[in-house]
C-alpha cells in the first residue's frame, strides 16, 4: 500500500493526518512549553491562565442557572457570528492582510540576499538597519551568555554597533537567525487567546525549517534556501491567525465595553465567557492559508523570488511528484515535523508514520539523517 501511494495526488488518509495536526495547533487543548530563547513573555502565559479561569467560572455559574443559559447563547452567539463575518471579508483581500501583517518588502529582501553564499554583507547591514526590531534581536544574541564568541566573553563589552554585530555573528549564522527572527516577527503577539497555538505553530515552524536545512546539506543544496521556505510555509497561518486575533479582539473589547457601560451584568458575563472561535478560524487557515503564504510574497513585488515559487509550488501542485526539488524538501521536511509533533501528542500510529513517509519518498538515508538532527535549538556558533 505505501508503495501504491508513493508521490502521486494526496490520499485521503495523508491529508486527514496533515489536517490532523493543525486542528489540534488551531483547537486542540495540547500546550506546548515555551520555545527557543523563551520567546514569549511569561507573564502572557499568566494572562492566559487567568483569562481561561474566569471564563470558566462564568460558565459554571451560568450552566447553574438555567434561566440565564439562553441569554448567554443568544450574546456570545451573536458575538461570534460578527467576528465570524467580519473575518470572512477581511481574508478575501490579501492586500488589507498584508498592510496589518507586519511583513514588508525590505524583510523578504534580506531573505533573498541571504540566499546566496557570498552575500554583501554592506548591503545586508544597510537594510537590517531600517528594522529596529531586528537590530535589537540580532545585537541580544551577542550581548548574551549563550552566544559563545570568544571575543566578547574576553573583553565582557557591550556590542551596540551593528558593523560588529553582523561580523561577531557571522554569515551562516545570520542565515539562520534573521529568518528565524523575521518569523518571529509575523507571529501572533501579546494575545492570551492565541498563546497555545502561537506556541505550537511556533514549534511546526522551526522544526519544518530545521529538518529542510537538514535534507538540503544530505543533498548537498543550498541549505539557506531550504531553511528560508521551510519558516515561510507557516506565514499564511500566521497572518490567518494574528488577524483573526486582532478580529477577534477588537469585537470583543467592544462588546464588553459597550455591556459595561450600560450595567448589563448578563450581557457582560456572556461576552467575558466567549471563547476565541478556534473552529471557525481552522477552516479559514486551511482556505485561505497556503495560497497566503506566495500571495503576500507577490504583492511585495517577489513574484519572480525562488522563495515565493516554492510556496507557490506548495500550494497548487497537486501531488508530491510534480514538485521541484526545494518545494520537495519542503514537503519533506514538513512531513518529518508533522510525524514528530503527532507522535509527541500520541496522536499518530506507526502505521500511518509510515505511509505519511512512503508518500513523500522519504528515503532511508534522509531519516537516519532526520533522526539525529538536533531540533531542541539553531545550531548557532
Amino acid at each position: 500500500m505505501g508503495k501504491s501511494i508513493s508521490g502521486g495526488v494526496r490520499p485521503g488518509v495523508i491529508v486527514d493526518i496533515e489536517h490532523r495536526l493543525l486542528q489540534q495547533i488551531i483547537v486542540g487543548q495540547h500546550k506546548a512549553p515555551l520555545p527557543m530563547f523563551a520567546e514569549l513573555d511569561k507573564s502572557l502565559e499568566d494572562d492566559a491562565n487567568k483569562l481561561e479561569i474566569e471564563r470558566q467560572a462564568i460558565r459554571n455559574r451560568l450552566s447553574k442557572q438555567l434561566e440565564q443559559q439562553q441569554p448567554f447563547e443568544s450574546v456570545s452567539g451573536q458575538l461570534i457570528d460578527t467576528v465570524n463575518s467580519t473575518l470572512d471579508d477581511q481574508l478575501a483581500s490579501p492586500q488589507l492582510l498584508l498592510q496589518q501583517s507586519g511583513i514588508n518588502e525590505t524583510q523578504v529582501l534580506i531573505l533573498e540576499v541571504l540566499q546566496h553564499k557570498n552575500a554583501d554583507l554592506r548591503r545586508l547591514r544597510t537594510l537590517i538597519s531600517d528594522l529596529p526590531w531586528l537590530c535589537r534581536d540580532l545585537t541580544n544574541i551577542v550581548n548574551s551568555p549563550s552566544f559563545r564568541h570568544h571575543g566578547v566573553q574576553r573583553s565582557e563589552v557591550k556590542v551596540s554597533d551593528l558593523k560588529l554585530v553582523l561580523n561577531f555573528i557571522g554569515m551562516e549564522n545570520l542565515q539562520s537567525l534573521i529568518p528565524y527572527f523575521c518569523l518571529r516577527n509575523w507571529l501572533p503577539s501579546g494575545q492570551p487567546n492565541l498563546l497555545w497555538t502561537t506556541r505550537k505553530l511556533w514549534r511546526y515552524s522551526i522544526l519544518t525549517a530545521i529538518a529542510a536545512k537538514a535534507l538540503a546539506q544530505l543533498e548537498q543544496k543550498n541549505n539557506a534556501l531550504a531553511y528560508s521556505c521551510g519558516l515561510l510555509h507557516q506565514l499564511g497561518s500566521s497572518v490567518v491567525l494574528k488577524h483573526a486575533a486582532k478580529v477577534f479582539e477588537q469585537v470583543w473589547g467592544s462588546w464588553l465595553k459597550e455591556a459595561n457601560h450600560n450595567q448589563e451584568k448578563a450581557v457582560y458575563d456572556a461576552v467575558l465567557a466567549t471563547e476565541f472561535p478556534a473552529s471557525n478560524v481552522l477552516k479559514q487557515t486551511l482556505v485561505h492559508a497556503h495560497r497566503l503564504n506566495w500571495q503576500l510574497l507577490s504583492l511585495l513585488k517577489f513574484e519572480q523570488s525562488p522563495l515565493t515559487q516554492v510556496q507557490r509550488e506548495l500550494d497548487t501542485c497537486l501531488s508530491y511528484s510534480e514538485l521541484s526539488e526545494y518545494a520537495a524538501l519542503v514537503a519533506q521536511a514538513s512531513c518529518y515535523a508533522k510525524m514528530m509533533m503527532l507522535e509527541d501528542m500520541r496522536m499518530i500510529t506507526p502505521k500511518e508514520k509510515q505511509l505519511m513517509f512512503d508518500y513523500y519518498e522519504l528515503t532511508e538515508q534522509q531519516l537516519i539523517r532526520l533522526q539525529g538532527q538536533n531540533f531542541r535549538k539553531l545550531e548557532i556558533g
